[in-house]
């Protein structure tokens, strides 16, 4: 595999930016891909310093592209940039020139850790036509909820303006009841989150707006905070899970 480093412009953001890439280096592509997003404290690197993504990656001959979104949430911010944008739209176009990606549904994937689990659900709900399978791992996954306590993270001013996103199209659980009608068109979704994780409670909310919905989630749970070494463990998972 190829671990490569690119630095580009964004047209969205108006800045110049960055993404961190696996790439099979023996095969030919089109390769399937999996998008793997960071959590709040993480940059585009996070998955590589980390984890042994790169050796899972090419147990299965998958290409991974790790953008870098500062502490946005994936989302278009009310003051600050238009990240959510970026993800779904610059992203995939500069990554799709630079590589040659699976352009098809059943060749692409989207996953995340923390506030990157909440942007790998959010990506895939609104657009389950991109993706064949999502994952969530100790995904911030109730955000009206994060945005509404005692001590909501300084950046959530920013993002959203003083106001909930509660009911909005940043809400996944609003975002998965819209499925109740066609729960078929969701990408497969993978769920996990450690039994003591401070987003242990957002996982178990999630799950049952999802179930409510008739929508299937591949759920699983066990003992764990928020570390990198669950992840590490969950990410070679997911990987065997994907459908390739």
């Amino acid at each position: 595999m190829a671990w490569l480093k690119c630095r580009f412009r964004s047209n969205v953001l108006d800045i110049d930016t960055s993404l961190q890439a696996i790439i099979p280096e023996h095969q030919r592509g089109p390769w399937p891909t999996l998008y793997l997003l960071h959590g709040l404290a993480d940059d585009d690197a996070a998955w590589c310093r980390y984890s042994s993504i790169e050796r899972y990656a090419n147990e299965r001959g998958l290409a991974v592209i790790m953008p870098s979104c500062g502490r946005s949430f994936y989302c278009n911010m009310v003051y600050g940039p238009r990240w959510f944008d970026f993800l779904t739209s610059d992203l995939p176009s500069v990554a799709g020139r630079l590589f040659p990606l699976s352009d098809k549904r059943e060749g692409n994937f989207v996953a995340g850790l923390s506030m990157g689990g909440y942007g790998a659900f959010k990506w895939a709900l609104r657009e389950p036509h991109r993706f064949a399978a999502a994952a969530s791992l100790s995904g911030s996954l109730d955000i009206a909820a994060m945005t509404e306590r005692a001590d909501p993270p300084p950046d959530a001013q920013l993002i959203f303006g003083g106001q909930s996103p509660k009911g909005s199209d940043d809400d996944l659980l609003t975002l998965v009841k819209q499925f109740s009608a066609a729960p078929d068109t969701v990408p497969k979704l993978y769920q996990w989150c450690g039994t003591e994780d401070f987003l242990y409670q957002p996982n178990q909310d999630f799950l049952s707006a999802a179930r409510a919905a008739g929508v299937g989630v591949d759920y699983s749970e066990g003992p764990g905070d928020h570390q990198w070494r669950y992840w590490d463990a969950q990410i070679a998972r997911v990987i065997d899970w994907l459908p390739l």
